[in-house]
């Protein structure tokens, strides 16, 4: 086998600190695709980034080698980088909007590599660069040239990177978490975009990733990074049917997690009849309304006691809207009885008074926790505001149990803020504040999403063990089927704000019945 590219005891540190990659060994065989996999803070990303010096400032190289071509790119000057650097060697990040220049038209920016490399005209230019966009599916947009970043889709732009990525025919390509900010349906179109550009262009792939259901359709080579090391490495057969480490293991198993119960018979908690949120387009001086965007539509469904709904569908399909409904944050018609009272026979003093009962985890639990409060006072807000003569030493024991419950230790958390625990600590607090109120209903809006695989694992495990002591009903909101296979009972697809399928979670893994619920399975190991 061919080697492109082979990085030899590669050690990196962060000025005094610690070496964060510790004699790193990677191989990349010329035309394949090599997966390197592991957490947050594993290394992946240093490791391949340092193939093009673009490491981040104080992070130094302390030993090793890249050989590319015979040649030690380390030992390569500035310039000689820079020719390199998308000409033979290219990169995809992750998130494409802080990647492209929002000042140019997305045309300019490909014109612009491909000048800077090569010997062309400005015509000739042109040409390559609408022929880019053809290729990577952006036929729309190859036929207007003055169209901005801003202007596009999250999948349309993570396109117009590809077709700058590969505008120089590059004989390697780094791609650094291309999908996680996408919706899965746009993530299969964007890794069989990269599938096909590679069998066409004989070009090798370094695929950066924490999630093994996108290694697995991708990769002929998988190395797992744990601590700045390399822990395990294989073909993609050895490692998902014989993995040997016990976090490659654990990591594999995380895929295949499927909540037992099929069914619950108990009374309902939630009743959602005939729900409609629409949304007014208006035009015109006067702002007259002329249409409507049809956010939720007709929706009805129910929820029981202990029982998990797992509402699933891509960016626009109606998530967000029916939560906010549901929780009276934006208007709606239709029916919401909740615990047997109907919304929209409630007074704002009911109304209040039912939202200890219905409690809200989201996304990002750094942007939803207060940077200003410690955790005690975090956790205690909702307390404070429904119950506002608990006296201290109640407040105090019911602090303690909460923390608890969510595996966090009472002394060492009430005084800190939220900037000094981890992603998944954030989490847990998140939780406990939710929880402290002693609801009914929780209501998940993606919150493992933001969350390394095995850090969403145990999270994932403690809201099983939560609802189970505490016998509460959650609805989890996601786009990632293997999440919703993990913890619901029951799922309901979205699509334009449409349900276009509902039954239990076994059944629709086993029988889907749309072809669109089949897009979403699809992206499940």
């Amino acid at each position: 086998m061919e080697k492109i590219i082979s990085i030899n005891n590669l050690s990196i540190a962060f000025d005094k600190y610690a070496e964060v990659v510790k004699n790193v060994n990677i191989d990349v065989v010329k035309g394949k695709t090599t997966a390197i996999v592991g957490e947050s803070g594993s290394g992946k990303t240093l490791s391949a980034l340092s193939i093009l010096k673009l490491l981040p400032n104080g992070a130094n190289i302390k030993t090793g080698e890249i050989k590319y071509n015979n040649k030690n790119l380390l030992n390569l000057s500035q310039k000689e980088i820079q020719n390199i650097r998308g000409n033979k060697i290219s990169t995809i990040f992750q998130e494409p909007m802080t990647s492209l220049n929002p000042l140019h038209t997305i045309n300019k920016q490909i014109e612009e590599i491909i000048i800077t490399h090569n010997t062309i005209s400005k015509k000739e230019a042109k040409k390559r660069t609408i022929k880019l966009l053809n290729e990577v599916g952006l036929n729309d947009i190859s036929s207007r040239p003055k169209i901005y970043p801003y202007e596009l889709s999250g999948g349309q732009r993570q396109r117009a990177m590809i077709a700058m990525s590969i505008a120089n025919e590059p004989d390697l390509l780094i791609a650094d978490e291309p999908t996680t900010a996408l919706d899965v349906t746009i993530q299969l179109q964007i890794l069989e975009l990269l599938q096909n550009i590679q069998r066409k262009m004989g070009m090798s792939l370094i695929f950066i990733s924490h999630d093994l259901s996108v290694v697995k359709k991708l990769s002929d080579y998988i190395y797992v990074m744990k601590d700045g090391k390399i822990i395990e490495f294989g073909t993609r057969e050895k490692i998902f049917k014989n993995p040997k480490n016990k976090y490659t293991k654990e990591l594999v198993s995380a895929q295949n997690n499927i909540k037992e119960i099929n069914s619950i018979k108990s009374k309902s908690i939630i009743n959602i009849k005939n729900l409609n949120v629409w949304y007014p387009i208006k035009k015109g001086l006067l702002r007259r309304t002329i249409d409507y965007v049809k956010a939720i539509n007709n929706v009805s469904f129910n929820l029981f006691v202990g029982e998990t709904i797992g509402i699933v569908g891509e960016s626009g399909s109606g998530k967000t809207s029916l939560i906010l409904a549901i929780l009276n944050l934006i208007k709606s018609k239709g029916e919401i009885i909740i615990n047997n009272k109907n919304l929209k026979y409630l007074s704002k003093k009911e109304i209040l008074d039912l939202r200890k009962d219905i409690q809200v985890v989201f996304q990002d639990p750094f942007s939803s926790l207060s940077p200003r409060m410690n955790i005690e006072d975090i956790i205690c807000e909702g307390l404070m505001i429904h119950y506002p003569a608990i006296s201290l030493e109640e407040k105090k024991q019911k602090l303690k149990n909460i923390l608890e419950k969510v595996g966090l230790e009472y002394e060492n958390t009430i005084e800190k803020y939220p900037h000094e625990f981890s992603g998944g600590q954030r989490q847990r607090i998140a939780i406990a504040r939710a929880l402290i109120l002693e609801p009914k209903i929780l209501i998940l809006d993606e919150p493992t999403s933001a969350l390394d695989i095995t850090i969403q694992n145990q999270i994932l495990s403690l809201l099983n063990s939560l609802q189970k002591d505490l016998d509460l009903s959650y609805i989890f909101i996601s786009h990632d089927m293997r999440v919703i296979k993990a913890i619901a009972n029951k799922i309901i697809v979205l699509k334009d704000g449409l349900i276009v399928e509902e039954n239990y979670s076994r059944d629709i893994f086993i029988s889907p019945k749309t072809e669109y619920t089949k897009k979403l399975i699809s992206s499940v190991i």
